[in-house]
């Protein structure tokens, strides 16, 4: 079986089945209307929600992997990210610290939103946070859910600048968006999601 990602008759009682290859360095771009099942896809690969079927990451099945080791892997980075402290700095881990302050800025942001708390953050804010403490980990997929719904122009060029670096070193990108104009930026490959079933867009 080849290198990246590779879904066979992934399913769930909700959607599916999904077939879809994506190889080190590309990125797939999911459109769709609202309630349709993109973000239930990416949580089925991520491990989040029940499913049956294949999913393999460099030719080994995900069922081999234990289920840290695989999340630390394929990430998922959801419209709406979690924060389980009150402050940002508990989030990085404390030798990550230095780095996500590098790519704070990177991203628009000043390195001193670290040292506050979550509640003063805007929803861009915690967008860009989240992506970096994602990054941050070194995955192979990102699976990113609306990644700039809460930016400006200037913000998103920022985000895309990065994670275009990444895929040229080998990180795969599969990105739910409502942005037709971001999924020809980034992806060569497109589908469209209907009613739970993927098609080529």
């Amino acid at each position: 079986m080849s290198s990246g990602l590779a879904l066979a008759g992934l399913r769930s009682a909700l959607a599916g089945p999904f077939d879809l290859t994506l190889e080190p360095g590309a990125c797939a771009s999911i459109t769709g209307p609202s309630g349709s099942g993109k973000s239930l896809l990416l949580r089925m690969v991520a491990d989040l929600d029940p499913n049956e079927g294949q999913v393999h990451l460099d030719g080994r099945d995900r069922a081999t992997w234990p289920a840290p080791d695989w999340r630390k892997q394929v990430i998922y980075v959801a419209a709406e990210s979690g924060w389980w402290a009150e402050d940002v700095a508990q989030h990085f881990p404390a030798p990550e610290r230095t780095a996500a302050r590098a790519m704070t800025e990177r991203f628009g942001l000043k390195s001193e939103l670290l040292e506050g708390t979550v509640a003063r953050l805007s929803t861009g804010e915690k967008q860009r946070l989240a992506l970096a403490r994602a990054l941050l980990r070194g995955p192979s997929v990102l699976l990113l859910d609306e990644p700039t719904s809460a930016l400006d122009d200037d913000s998103i060029k920022r985000v895309e600048l990065l994670l275009r670096e990444r895929m040229a070193e080998g990180m795969s990108i599969l990105m739910v968006t409502h942005d037709g104009r971001q999924a020809q930026r980034l992806a060569r490959q497109h589908y469209l999601m209907s009613a739970g079933r993927l098609e080529p867009a």
